[in-house]
């Protein structure tokens, strides 16, 4: 288990964890057939082709080549692996942290809406629903917004995305419906949750929710960050929360100095694992 736990309610919360980072089981190694080789620079990329083709061609004939992902512990703390078969890629560290967080504003009793931006497989916005029902918490919603359809073209009118290439990343092309039914799985998809689906641009302005208590960014881009922050970071409570999952990733980093900047926003940035950072709201 990731925590020592006593009670009933969190030794639910940290099986939950752990399910969803897949710690309870050794990281299997994963068909070659399924690699990217969008992943790998032009050297490795043919020889994965390559090795992809006769993959194929062995799995119609009921045999299968694959690789072991050599994820460390490291790796799966940090949320430094894309795995193949947990719902989230955000590592341990990252959600301990999302724990802290959401068990924080329901003690100090801080109004809003749970809202992930950006949720790949849905696995932390999972976990904040299975607190929620942990807490017998009833009057708050969890939000998911995502394209479901992977990330958005570079737009110009944000330079400091020029040249990203998040949007050709397969692996990022997690469906709605796939997503309800990784909830469904866990006997957490009723009307607590509510699906945003499209681009952040679209959606994240007319988002219904009126507080939010914590808020966790994981657009990646400078756009997609911004957009999160414009339109979401007016609606969170003072003691709430603003989780940026991709702090590592420059162009994520300038989009939280400028809107930080613009707006006077001076609580301290806490580190959490490397990658991702958070701080509560105060004023």
């Amino acid at each position: 288990m990731s925590l020592d736990v006593h009670s009933p309610r969190d030794r639910y919360i940290a099986l939950i964890k752990d399910t969803l980072t897949f710690a309870l089981w050794p990281q299997p190694p994963v068909p070659v057939s399924s690699l990217d080789p969008r992943l790998y620079g032009p050297a490795k990329r043919l020889a994965v082709q390559a090795v992809r083709k006769t993959s194929r061609s062995l799995e119609a004939k009921g045999f299968r080549i694959v690789k072991d992902l050599g994820a460390s512990e490291y790796d799966l703390e940090h949320g430094l692996v894309w795995p193949s078969y947990g719902d989230t890629m955000i590592g341990r560290r990252r959600m301990d942290n999302l724990q802290y967080c959401v068990e924080t504003v329901l003690e100090q009793g801080v109004p809003g809406d749970l809202v992930e931006t950006g949720v790949w497989r849905g696995g932390a916005c999972i976990f904040m629903r299975a607190i929620l029902a942990a807490y017998e918490i009833t009057d708050r919603t969890v939000y998911v917004a995502d394209s479901f359809e992977g990330l958005p073209p570079p737009d110009p009118s944000y330079p400091a995305d020029e040249g990203d290439l998040h949007h050709e990343r397969a692996q990022l092309e997690i469906s709605l419906e796939t997503v309800k039914e990784n909830f469904r799985r866990y006997d957490l998809l009723d009307n607590q949750v509510v699906f945003l689906k499209g681009w952040f641009s679209d959606t994240l302005p007319s988002a219904p929710m009126k507080e939010i208590s914590v808020l966790r960014l994981d657009g990646d881009m400078y756009g997609s960050t911004m957009d999160g922050l414009n339109n979401l970071y007016p609606k969170l409570s003072k003691g709430g929360f603003l989780i940026v999952d991709d702090y590592n990733l420059p162009n994520c980093r300038a989009a939280i100095r400028d809107y930080r900047e613009t707006h006077n926003i001076d609580e301290e940035i806490i580190d959490i694992d490397g990658s991702g950072v958070y701080w509560q709201k105060l004023s």
